[in-house]
């Protein structure tokens, strides 16, 4: 057994280590309340063993489904904050407070967030043999046949939903809204002539025009894609401003101490850096973001703020 003093020093030593040291030391969950094999999911399991290489830990990736996010959501904000249990949430994230009642954590004070890490550009597509070559030529479309023009998005209240009320309301038309699962059943439906339209992620809609069984007519992003560059964005195509994306983002349980954000933060941002991580990300449909914890914090403070107001406004529900 060590001498007392040296067992006093041994302690004090360890206990000025910073907190980013001993974190390296064990193994880190990662909750992402979403299914696997998901464009979030897919991001998360892109990412983390880049970022366990940098941070020293193991990361498990553990998918805890269910509510809309909320049920992963309620085990980080109920984890100790240390920086060994993080969330791994979408655009869900700044509307299900608005959308669930009961939820066992308050949203806006649960979580602080440490940096968007992907988003995932919504598109507006039609079925290929729709009459409208371009966004303009589907504004007038829907005019004339006001409530008689199908669009399909990936769920109730997801960026898709919202994105499609805020593109009718901006154009003033009028569509049916018709929510899907997710993404991929959207785009089926699309490709077997089932849909007029869909407004969903650039991921499932691109099989289905790169078949020929449907084409783009316009990108929700405030940037045309990379991966396509021939597609105007709404806000090109006379609706400036006009920007909706899903997301995915990292956050920590309130309270986690300064380093380690910092040094998670660090890990991501590496990560996302990496030539061979944005060319995955790139094959999902994914454009990396990485930007400070401080522009990510304003983002889900105002996003939060304007989706309250827009899910109020158009009755938007969780069903």
């Amino acid at each position: 057994m060590l001498p007392m003093e040296l067992r006093r020093r041994t302690l004090l030593a360890l206990a000025a280590l910073p907190m980013p040291a001993l974190a390296q030391a064990r193994s880190i969950r990662l909750v992402v309340p979403f299914a696997a094999g998901g464009a979030a999911d897919s991001a998360a399991r892109t990412l983390a063993p880049r970022m366990a290489e940098r941070l020293g830990a193991t990361i498990v990736v553990e998918n805890r489904t269910g509510a809309g996010g909320s049920i992963g959501g309620t085990e980080v904000a109920r984890a100790a904050p240390d920086g060994a249990t993080l969330l791994w949430d979408a655009s869900s994230h700044i509307v299900n407070h608005a959308l669930l009642r009961g939820l066992a954590f308050d949203c806006a004070t649960a979580f602080t967030p440490i940096s968007m890490a992907t988003s995932f550009p919504q598109v507006v597509a039609v079925k290929a043999y729709f009459p409208a070559r371009d966004l303009a030529a589907f504004v007038a479309a829907a005019k004339a046949r006001p409530g008689a023009i199908s669009m399909g998005t990936q769920g109730n209240a997801t960026a898709g939903h919202f994105g499609l009320v805020q593109f009718a309301r901006a154009a003033g038309i009028e569509v049916i809204h018709a929510p899907y699962r997710g993404g991929a059943d959207a785009a089926r439906d699309l490709a077997g002539g089932n849909l007029d339209g869909v407004f969903i992620t650039a991921l499932s809609a691109g099989p289905v025009v790169d078949s020929g069984r449907a084409r783009f007519l316009a990108v929700a992003s405030a940037a045309r894609l990379p991966a396509r560059p021939e597609v105007p964005t709404i806000a090109e195509s006379g609706f400036p401003g006009f920007d909706i994306s899903e997301w995915v983002g990292l956050f920590a349980p309130a309270g986690t101490p300064a380093p380690v954000l910092g040094r998670l933060h660090e890990a991501l941002a590496a990560s996302l850096a990496e030539p061979e991580v944005r060319a995955r990300l790139a094959q999902l449909g994914a454009v990396p973001v990485g930007n400070t914890p401080e522009a990510f914090t304003r983002f889900v403070t105002e996003g939060r703020a304007a989706m309250t107001v827009l899910a109020r406004e158009a009755n938007i529900r969780v069903e």
